[in-house]
């Protein structure tokens, strides 16, 4: 009953139509945080490598395993709420390096292969450096310094 009421107001009134491009449109969006927990998950890997005892392993085992998560869930942030139709026009690849960013966590969660890690990595910079192209911001990369021997994408 009440959406027939607002059908006939709309009608009558003829409001605009407005939409957002996600849930709540902030506009803030930053795959910074993604960089970090990729490192994070490159670091467990070596601190796992490096001791024997079974509590830190346990210990490096659970964080990675948490920031692997936080990369998938940060690019399936930016991907399914900021990415738009014009966005993947100029970077049509965006699908199939967000579904390589998932496959790649979830790899990294599962097992200590330094390639995996250092592949994630290399996928969320690459997923970086689109995003901000498409805010028209440059970037660069820079080495970071942390003990992970990576880099991070930088805006200039």
């Amino acid at each position: 009953m009440l959406r027939r009421i607002l059908e006939a107001i709309d009608r009558i009134a003829g409001f605009p139509e407005v939409s957002a491009h996600c849930d709540v449109p902030c506009g803030i969006y930053d795959p910074h945080g993604m960089q970090v927990a990729a490192h994070t998950v490159l670091r467990m890997i070596d601190l796992m490598g490096s001791t024997q005892d079974a509590h830190r392993i346990a210990r490096y085992a659970l964080v990675k395993g948490e920031h692997a998560e936080k990369v998938k869930h940060e690019a399936r942030v930016i991907w399914g709420d900021y990415f738009k139709p014009a966005h993947l026009e100029k970077f049509p690849e965006l699908h199939e390096l967000t579904w390589k960013i998932m496959k790649l966590a979830s790899q990294a969660r599962q097992g200590t292969d330094r390639e995996a890690a250092e592949g994630l990595l290399e996928a969320v910079l690459e997923f970086s450096e689109k995003f901000w192209e498409t805010k028209g911001v440059k970037t660069r990369r820079i080495k970071a310094p942390y003990p992970t021997g990576g880099e991070l994408v930088v805006i200039e």
